[in-house]
């Protein structure tokens, strides 16, 4: 039986990889991908949206949704890591499409049509959940469950010494996600950072002569040499990747049932996830936060569905 979802992403090289798997997964069934401001900004990461799926063409197109810039957040990108286009500066050329219809907009369409049967895997700033909360305030209870990839629970941040990315770019979206009563997994950096992935990684992606080979071929390349140069390392983190991967393979990774919370105003902890984990915890748990993953395992789910995707795009 597939489970319905949205991707909610900003593309974003590991948001590529990430789509690149959901799309031709058997068990998932996307019925719309939205885009939001982050990595790169809101009109990019719509063009983004758009070239993935048309370079991927998969059997069954989503819905798209735009994105809308952040109502105050502030102004970061990571386009040092992803290029200036977001895709590892690939130049891929889209058609434009007259009537984009608003992320939130989708996400509240979609959600409406098939109630307690959707999943929001979100892989970015969580701007456009947030506004389909406000839009719609019975949606929350009709979401089946809500996958963040976001936020850390020991972990330093990537962003600033405190905060996670995802986090940091809208905070206040961040936290009224965080406290709306929808059933929601956290994927944080304590549990992405797990899984490195070497040079080896490229050797053994889908051939040239899949569709998914070619595309990942073009824009993954760039992030190797991202993070050699500006951060010193030798492997890569896919953070997306592996929280698609926990959404498909939960056994792959230790659960806990944690109260979190998001820091909106603080001068050094803006966007920090802040967990109640004291003997005594005064917060109520309202989310499960991913604590370990078996990064072997992970590594291996992410390349067995890529192959997969690969069979199916085969020239």
């Amino acid at each position: 039986m597939t489970r319905k979802v949205i991707i909610d992403c900003d593309p974003g090289i590991d948001d590529a990889v990430a789509l690149s798997m959901a799309l031709f997964e058997p068990s998932l069934d996307v019925v719309a991908v939205t885009a939001t401001a982050g990595n790169v900004s809101a009109e990019q990461a719509s063009r983004n949206v758009q070239s993935i799926i048309e370079q991927l063409d998969p059997p069954r197109y989503p819905r798209l949704g735009a994105a809308t810039p952040p109502d105050d957040g502030p102004t970061v990108d990571a386009r040092h890591i992803h290029g200036d286009d977001g895709l590892g500066n690939a130049g891929f050329v889209v058609s434009r499409h007259h009537h984009q219809h608003p992320s939130e907009k989708i996400i509240c369409d979609e959600v409406r049509a098939a109630p307690h049967q959707i999943s929001l895997v979100c892989l970015g700033p969580l701007t456009n959940v947030a506004r389909a909360f406000k839009r719609d305030p019975e949606l929350p209870a009709l979401v089946h469950r809500l996958v963040m990839m976001g936020g850390s629970v020991v972990a330093a941040g990537n962003v600033t010494p405190a905060a996670e990315f995802n986090m940091y770019v809208d905070a206040p979206s961040a936290r009224m996600v965080f406290r709306s009563p929808v059933t929601k997994t956290l994927v944080p950096l304590d549990v992405t950072r797990l899984v490195e992935l070497t040079l080896g990684f490229l050797n053994r992606l889908p051939g040239e002569n899949t569709r998914v080979g070619v595309f990942l071929r073009r824009v993954l390349p760039f992030i190797y040499r991202a993070y050699h140069q500006r951060l010193g390392q030798e492997s890569i983190h896919l953070h997306d990747a592996v929280a698609l991967v926990a959404m498909l393979k939960s056994e792959l990774f230790t659960f806990k049932e944690l109260p979190g919370d998001v820091e909106t105003r603080g001068e050094l902890t803006l966007g920090a996830t802040v967990f109640d984990r004291r003997p005594n915890a005064q917060w109520r748990p309202n989310m499960d936060v991913a604590v370990h993953a078996d990064a072997d395992r992970v590594t291996e789910e992410i390349i067995r569905v890529l192959d997969e995707a690969g069979r199916a795009t085969q020239a």
